[in-house]
């Protein structure tokens, strides 16, 4: 049970401040594609949506690339600020952030698009600055399409498995997250605490699912008609 326990508190801590991240980054990219039109901006669009479809351990791959002690950044990390990303929790965050990202993004984006204009207008009209029109205007419209959208990445972020594995591995109480626990409990034949960590993954995920099926503006507007 120790097992199963700790792996759960690191997978909620991992998931807490991917999604964390998602959330500041997800909004802030999600408005900027959403309001402001530039060459590319499809091309990045794309980019940014591609851990949607992209296999985790590709993008896991890719993490260990870039963040790798022989990399530039990963080097310059630990030379200049003694910081290694490899084989930690923080590097599980990272993966996990990743592969999430889009869960936050898309909706964050749709929700800006979905947004009458002339209501910041007319906040505009007011004197309003455009600081003071996103957090009381446009943020607040905004918000139930972005909050389901997070829900579902700490979801996602709480299972992931694949780009977790590659840059974190696999160290019991340190990177063993519950979707790793899982496989190397039925790799060690270990059926009880397989089904335990199986059962404590399916609650979270089902209880986070259906907060995010209340908040999604689909339901809201059908309940609203």
């Amino acid at each position: 049970m120790d097992v199963a326990w700790n792996a759960l508190l690191l997978s909620l801590k991992v998931a807490g401040w991917a999604t964390a991240l998602n959330l500041v980054a997800g909004i802030a990219v999600g408005y900027l594609l959403a309001r402001v039109r530039f060459p590319g901006r499809d091309l990045l669009d794309t980019l940014l949506t591609l851990p949607m479809v992209m296999p985790p351990t590709v993008l896991g791959y890719y993490l260990l690339v870039l963040l790798g002690r022989r990399s530039w950044l990963g080097a310059w990390l630990q030379d200049h600020l003694g910081i290694s990303l490899i084989f930690t929790w923080q590097g599980a965050v990272i993966a996990a952030a990743v592969v999430a990202f889009p869960l936050v993004f898309k909706p964050a984006r749709a929700a800006f698009e979905a947004i009458d204009g002339q209501l910041e207008q007319a906040a505009r009209v007011l004197g309003i600055s455009e600081i003071g029109i996103f957090f009381r205007v446009t943020l607040p419209l905004a918000w139930r399409g972005i909050l389901a959208g997070v829900l579902l990445a700490f979801a996602r972020a709480l299972g992931e498995f694949g780009a977790t594995l590659m840059i974190a591995g696999s160290i019991p109480g340190k990177t063993q997250t519950l979707s790793i626990a899982v496989y190397e409990a039925v790799q060690a034949g270990q059926d009880d605490v397989a089904n335990t960590l199986v059962l404590l993954t399916s609650v979270v995920c089902i209880s986070v699912l259906l907060l995010a099926g209340k908040l999604a503006p689909g339901r809201i507007a059908h309940r609203s008609s």
